[in-house]
């Protein structure tokens, strides 16, 4: 195995990690992720010997590929590396990481630019679903100089819009993988939710939180986490992931009243380390929980009328608008969410050797 590979290293959304061209990768699934853990220095709680930040939203892999789909520019696969475990995962979709895909691809000439914007059809292979990006490409090249703001990201920067195609069920073959928008565990009323992210979503008042905690706070409460792994472990089976004990799905986020202006306040594990803001993917779920009628959620969400509602999912640094657009049966038609991305730096990077990282 090679230990060396061409590789852009991007800022998507909130996260970061390494983009690849698939071909630039070893074929066999096995012999890339033990690349993969090189690359990052896992397993170790630092990842002082890879490019890894020491932090699940910082140790994150894109792999694409020009598609032979019709209607689609290119595939990607993403890939989470975990930090201080061995464990490469193709799980979940990252929206965050998504964000970059469209750049790339256009960078990497997958892909011809149209003018002073870009649209990249992209299929997600993780779920097998349909995302489109708006790339700013004037006189021909990527562009990530804008206006664009997100939280959790210092500056501004072009705008990456992105909508998403058929995302119910995506990872859980339903909207509601139970069948039910209430579901109990250890005598706890959840929404076991997938709209793009299999997600698992609980009342903070419920494990006697307010919901605003700071992030590091909630993170060093271990029994809010066994509680919530414990629930974690039952809902894997019945959302129709199985034995969920060695992914990273579902998440798992605590939902509480809007403190700014939003539609509701999150806290979300990721799953075992308090997210720094919200996923991509995760946000959409969490906001079509909030339209579901008899959800916990759905208690406390401040819902604006009209058929396109711009929901603030409130996170810990901020919040992610989530626009969604109510069809006629009354479900969500139609998700999308601003993200944006940049170009860190192109190259090669270098993976320690197998059992050394």
């Amino acid at each position: 195995m090679s230990d060396a590979a061409p590789c852009m290293w991007m800022r998507g959304g909130t996260s970061k990690g390494g983009f690849f061209l698939a071909d630039d990768l070893p074929a066999d699934a096995a012999a890339r992720d033990a690349f993969l853990l090189g690359v990052m220095g896992s397993p170790d709680p630092r990842q002082i010997d890879g490019m890894g930040g020491a932090d699940p939203l910082t140790s994150k892999v894109a792999v694409v590929k020009r598609s032979a789909r019709d209607g689609i520019d290119v595939d990607y696969l993403f890939l989470q590396v975990f930090v201080d475990r061995p464990i490469v995962t193709d799980a979940q979709n990252c929206g965050n990481m998504l964000a970059g895909v469209g750049p790339f691809a256009i960078e990497r000439g997958l892909i011809a630019t149209q003018g002073d914007e870009t649209k990249v059809a992209i299929f997600m292979e993780n779920t097998e679903q349909v995302a489109v990006a708006r790339v700013q490409t004037p006189g021909g090249v990527v562009s990530y100089n804008g206006e664009a703001r997100i939280d959790g990201v210092p500056g501004a920067s072009a705008p990456v819009p992105l909508s998403f195609r058929d995302t119910a069920g995506s990872s859980c073959g339903a909207l509601l993988p139970t069948g039910s928008a209430v579901d109990v565990f250890d005598g706890v009323e959840v929404t076991c939710i997938d709209n793009g992210m299999p997600t698992v979503v609980l009342l903070a008042s419920d494990f006697g939180l307010a919901g605003d905690e700071a992030r590091e706070d909630l993170d060093a409460n271990v029994a809010l986490k066994e509680r919530l792994e414990s629930i974690r472990l039952q809902a894997g089976p019945v959302m129709n992931l199985g034995d969920v004990k060695d992914l990273s799905v579902p998440k798992m986020s605590l939902v509480s009243p809007p403190r700014h202006g939003g539609a509701i306040s999150t806290r979300t594990f990721i799953p075992h380390r308090c997210h720094a803001s919200i996923g991509v993917l995760g946000a959409v779920s969490v906001a079509t929980a909030c339209l579901q009628p008899v959800a916990p959620a759905a208690s406390i969400a401040n819902i604006p009328a009209g058929r396109v509602k711009d929901l603030a999912i409130e996170h810990p640094i901020g919040a992610s608008v989530v626009q969604v657009t109510i069809g006629e049966a009354g479900d969500v038609a139609d998700a999308a969410i601003l993200r944006t991305a940049r170009k860190l730096f192109d190259g090669v990077v270098f993976a320690a050797p197998t059992g050394d990282a």
